[in-house]
């Protein structure tokens, strides 16, 4: 893969998520925010462009751990995968994390008083991708499966709940991922990144912890739409344009 410094960051993390750690690590937001090329990522971030190169390059020399590709996945498979890996992932963290998040706050909130805060945006956030799942399962998904299908032939899939694909993704989907990605960096500043005080016990240790793995399940989660889903399923749809 050749890569430079006007390379999409987006598209980097599509072609092989391995690159993806990278970003990370450097604080560059590749889900919600993946259309920038590499420099404007780092220009944001502080980062030096040129060591963020020497990274990604060194992650894809390695011989192991190659990341699942896919990308070459058809969309219905990968919508297929999305419900079951990442839809239900969230319907069952969310269930363990806020009786965890609620006795932190309870027994750390009077000196942690940005626990009270991290519970109130956790809890947004889960009512929220609660019902843009639903929107995806309900509305989007089948649209896209049906446009699949059709593969561009007979006559064109009527769309339910919106009038056009690229305008739903671009003004309803991406703008939600967005408001999620903000909220959850928004936790992570709030909690140092997710690391434990030096007077928080176990429970708050684990809490942290499983915040933190929401938010990478959810970084995922939206690379999967935003940077390939979407993009496949919009290609799909201009065959009958």
């Amino acid at each position: 893969m050749n890569i430079s410094e006007k390379s999409i960051v987006g598209e980097l993390v599509a072609a092989d998520y391995r690159t993806a750690s990278v970003f990370h690590a450097h604080g560059i937001d590749f889900c919600c925010r993946g259309n920038r090329p590499v420099d404007e990522a780092c220009a944001e971030v502080k980062t030096e462009v040129a060591p963020l190169l020497r990274e990604l390059n060194d992650v894809l020399s390695a011989t192991s751990g190659a990341a699942v590709d896919y990308k070459s996945w058809p969309p219905d498979l990968l919508i297929d995968y999305i419900i079951k890996k990442h839809h239900r992932y969230v319907a069952q963290k969310s269930a363990e994390i806020k009786p965890f998040l609620a006795k932190i706050a309870d027994v750390h909130g009077d000196r942690h008083p940005e626990l009270l805060e991290v519970e109130q945006l956790f809890h947004g956030a889960v009512g929220a991708l609660t019902l843009h799942m639903q929107k995806e399962e309900l509305v989007l998904f089948p649209y896209i499966v049906k446009v699949v299908n059709a593969q561009g032939k007979g006559p064109k899939p009527t769309t339910v709940g919106f009038e056009s694909l690229e305008a739903y993704i671009a003004e309803t989907m991406q703008v939600e991922h967005e408001t999620e990605g903000e909220r959850f960096r928004t936790i992570s500043a709030l909690t140092n990144h997710y690391e434990t005080p030096a007077d928080g016990c176990r429970t708050y240790q684990v809490t942290l912890a499983m915040l933190k793995e929401f938010e990478q399940d959810l970084h995922h989660h939206i690379h999967l739409e935003n940077n390939i889903l979407f993009p496949k399923a919009v290609e799909l749809e201009k065959s009958w344009q």
